[in-house]
């Protein structure tokens, strides 16, 4: 079981060497005795005459006999290992249900890499990123909530969010500077998700990715197109804009309907015009073959098939 986790601030304590290797925090609130086993909390009794138990502040340790340094950088190194990396400057307090980690507020300029894999929370609010790139989250795949709200998100990655579609439960994507969302971000998750107060572009392709999302009830009518392909919608919010009947699809399919139609015209024209030369290239050539044969000589004791019989 690990001891703790080590953040980025400086993790004090003391070690004692001897025949029971006891170490102690610089808190004086644990003492620890440590041989084949590392344990956190009440008595444990390990072997006869080597246990671990709760002291109280102030309260000294027994002093062991005096054994060698061997056993202090052993201790010490087992310490610094045992706990699961957390991000610098952010805390991982580990509760029943698994790790939250808070990195809210610290200056963070990108997602930190050395996010504890068995993390359940995770609250990355109110820093400056500004891009999630593809597979940020992939490794935790425990992970029910993420807030990654109060930045200024402007772009996302089409797989930034792989590896949470099982789990995750809450995706607070709200106070960023997103106007574009890709189709295949968020088509996946089963999450409920907060996007309130983006500079939305209402259009077609915002109108596909947010097709079938789990939107936070509390929060969708702070979903607005900040601009709009439909002018009247500008300013609205998105739900009232939708209620109203607009389908910001319906342009984009009637400018394809157009497209279509011009390119079946002109392939149409273009066999038109194909088989009228090839007609009059025919018509041509049969009239110089006729004037060619009208223009041989007649062969001598040939009568005319034409003429009339005597």
């Amino acid at each position: 079981m690990p001891l703790a986790r080590l953040s980025g601030s400086p993790f004090l304590f003391s070690l004692r060497a001897g025949t029971g290797h006891h170490a102690s925090w610089a808190t004086g609130k644990r003492f620890m005795s440590a041989g084949d086993d590392l344990v956190l909390g009440g008595a444990v009794q390990l072997s006869p005459g080597r246990a671990i138990g709760m002291g109280t502040p102030g309260q000294q340790s027994p002093s062991p006999p005096p054994g060698p340094r061997a056993g202090s950088c052993l201790l010490l190194l087992l310490c610094l290992h045992v706990g699961a990396p957390c991000p610098q400057s952010c805390q991982c307090p580990e509760g029943p249900g698994g790790v939250a980690v808070h990195c809210s507020t610290k200056g963070l300029q990108e997602v930190p890499k050395d996010i504890p894999a068995d993390a359940v929370l995770l609250k990355l609010d109110a820093n400056n990123i500004s891009h999630i790139p593809d597979g940020a989250f992939q490794h935790l795949s425990q992970l029910k909530e993420l807030d990654l709200s109060w930045n200024v998100i402007e772009t996302l990655g089409s797989s930034a969010f792989t590896g949470l579609a099982g789990g995750l439960q809450l995706l607070d994507l709200s106070h960023n500077r997103l106007r574009r969302i890709p189709k295949d971000t968020l088509g996946k998750l089963s999450a409920k998700i907060r996007l309130s107060h983006n500079p939305l572009h209402c259009e077609c392709a915002l109108q596909d990715a947010l097709w079938g999302l789990k939107l936070d009830p509390d929060s969708a009518d702070g979903i607005a197109c900040q601009t709009s392909e439909q002018e009247e919608f500008a300013g609205k919010p998105l739900i009232q804009a939708l209620d109203a009947g607009a389908n910001f699809c319906s342009i984009h399919h009637k400018t394809t309907d157009v497209a279509m139609l011009a390119t079946m015209f002109g392939w149409f024209a273009m066999v038109i015009t194909y088989l009228v030369y090839y007609v009059r290239q025919n018509q041509e050539a049969t009239r110089r073959h006729l004037e060619y044969l009208k223009s041989l000589p007649s062969i001598p004791g040939t009568k005319d098939p034409a003429s009339p019989v005597p």
